[in-house]
This record gives structure tokens, sequence and C-alpha cells, in this order.
């Protein structure tokens, strides 16, 4: 966007302060981007199902708007005037067999808040994809460029990567986007399985580890910094992968135990093993609940994946960093003990 970054300031995110509008706003990382923006005196408005879910975001520069974005009237308003649009918003969940409110929230919300930035006249917008839409690579480290074929593992990868492609569309069509990629966003107030395994950790309830699962660790406040970064200084049309350090989730955990003193599980799970699991719960969790985590889906993702880029492109061309693993988990594990009633002593 012309005007937003002033080469003769380097160190500042955009040139005056404006009001976007945020989707996702009481979200893990659309919460965080929210109140980076507040901070950097700008003001934004917030679309929310439930405005009381906003009373964290309450006060100056905050203006928290009734809506959905599967319904694309209710974003109109809010949009209206906007300088730019982050959409973050999205549904995940793992081991659910329903494909409706992933279909409704991530795939025709997509196209329900394009089509009003288009209608609208946004000058930029920047789009929440992931790296999940490559699927496993693996092993190897991909890039921007890489472009995956074949079936995803799971319905959140097959319907983000869905939502991705039509992201792609408009922007070829000359919507000013940007869209961004994070790989794995861990940190404080996070809620999904990422939070759980280490909770389990911490409470020495983690029965084993699965080997060779590897993903691309981002500090959730880096990952809401890679979109103020890509507002401010992303070419439209382009795509940028927020992708942390790779490691993985043996050497996550061995972290984890040299911060905190707590031996990790020594029980490991092969990647074949995790498989031969997965296609036996696919016949159990027709007849009977099995939780998200030992559904064959959610043991599908773990069975020796690989999520992971290069935010190679992201460093260069947005100067976007990300912490080190260790950094950002000491954070984490702090916090997670304090709410445990645990005493952290590091």
């Amino acid at each position: 966007m012309p005007g937003f970054y002033s080469q003769s300031e380097p160190a500042a995110l955009f040139f005056r302060a404006m009001r976007f509008l945020v989707t996702g706003g009481t979200g893990f990382v659309g919460g965080v981007l929210a109140r980076q923006l507040l901070a950097a005196g700008h003001s934004i408005d917030v679309v929310a199902r439930s405005p009381a879910k906003a009373a964290g975001l309450a006060g100056p520069g905050v203006t928290v708007h009734a809506g959905d974005v599967t319904d694309k009237e209710s974003l109109r308003r809010p949009m209206a005037g906007a300088d730019g649009v982050f959409h973050v918003a999205g549904w995940y969940k793992i081991g659910l067999r329903d494909p409706k409110a992933a279909i409704d929230i991530n795939v025709n919300g997509t196209r329900n808040v394009l089509e009003v930035m288009r209608d609208s006249g946004v000058k930029k917008g920047v789009y929440t994809s992931t790296l999940a839409v490559n699927s496993d690579t693996n092993g190897r480290v991909v890039d921007e460029t890489y472009e995956f074929t074949g079936r995803h593992l799971s319905l959140y990868d097959q319907t983000k990567a869905d939502a991705h492609a039509i992201a792609e569309s408009f922007s070829a069509a000359g919507l000013p986007l940007v869209i961004v990629q994070p790989g794995l966003v861990y940190g404080p107030g996070d809620t999904s399985s990422v939070r759980s395994t280490f909770v389990q950790y911490l409470l020495r309830k983690l029965p084993l580890i699965p080997k060779k699962t590897a993903f691309a660790w981002a500090h959730v406040d880096d990952i809401a910094r890679g979109h103020l970064l890509a507002m401010d200084r992303g070419a439209p049309g382009r795509n940028y992968f927020l992708a942390g350090p790779v490691h993985t989730l043996e050497e996550a955990l061995e972290i984890a135990q040299s911060i905190t003193g707590i031996p990790a599980p020594r029980r490991r799970a092969s990647p074949s093993f995790l498989k031969t699991v997965a296609a036996v719960m696919s016949v159990v969790e027709r007849v009977v609940p099995v939780p998200p985590d030992y559904t064959s889906e959610g043991l599908r993702e773990i069975a020796g994946t690989t999520y992971v880029g290069s935010g190679a492109r992201a460093r260069a061309e947005l100067g976007w960093q990300a912490r080190p693993l260790r950094e950002g988990l000491t954070e984490t594990l702090r916090q997670e003990m304090t709410l445990l009633g645990m005493s952290p002593r590091f």
C-alpha cells in the first residue's frame, strides 16, 4: 500500500495511524495482533459472533461489531472506510467428522471477507493461511514455490487449502492481498493440541512422543508481528511463510526438559506404529466417541509428519524474525506451570 512504509524510517511500521478491520480478533493469533495494532497507535474494528467475547479488547481505539465471516452482510459496515483488513478468523479442530463448520468458516467465510473487501475498495488486506496447505513435506524444508498435490491429512488442512486457492484467485484478479502462512504457533494463551501436549508433559502424563514429527515453530507474538509487517511491507500477490525454526517434537520436549527439569517421556512411537493405530481408530471411532488427539485424523497428523517450511522470504522482504524455540518455550512453560499451580524455578 503506497505510503504505509517510509524508507527514511526503517524501524517504524506504517507511516501514519490507521484503521484496520480484524476478523478473528477474539482468537489466539487475532487477539495478539489486535493488541499489537493498538499498541502501535492504530484503531481497530473487530467482528465477533458474540461481542461479549471481545471484552478483553474493550477500550480506546476499539469498535466491536456483532457479526460473523459466514454472514457476508454483517461485514460491510465494519469494513466501510477501513485502511486495511486482516482476515485471521478460521476454524481449527481435529477429529470431528462433520465438515459443515469447517467449510462455512474456512472456505465460504474467506470468500465472503474477500468479496466485501473488493466491493468496499479496501486498499490492502492480509489473509492468514497456513503451512498446512502443503501437508506433509516428507522431511523437506520447502519454500513459497512449493505446490502440494495429493490428499490432505485432515479436514482443517483441506479446507484451508481450498481457502488458500480462493485467496490466490482474488489476488490474481487484482485484489491487493498478501497471504501469510504461519507454521506451528505456540505461546501463552494457546488453546490447541500443542498446549495440551505441553500440559500433559508438565503433569508427567504424556504417554509417549512421536518420532520424526517436525514443525516450524513460531511464538504467537512473532506471528502477529509478521502480520503487521505483511500489511506494511508485503507485496500484494505475494505469499510469505511465517516459518520459525524447525524442530521435531522430540527436540522440543528435550528443550522443555532442559528448561524445567521435568523428564520427557522415554517411550517413542514410530511413524509406522502410529499409522497402524490410526487405521484401527478409523474403525473404532465409527461406533464409540474418541478423544480428538486419538482419532485417526489426530494420529495421522503426528505420524512422522513434517509441516515445515523456510521463512527466508519473510526475513528478506519483510524483515521478520522468529525467536529461538528455547526462548519462546521458557516464557510459555513458565506461564503454564503457574496456571497449573506449580512453582517454576527458571
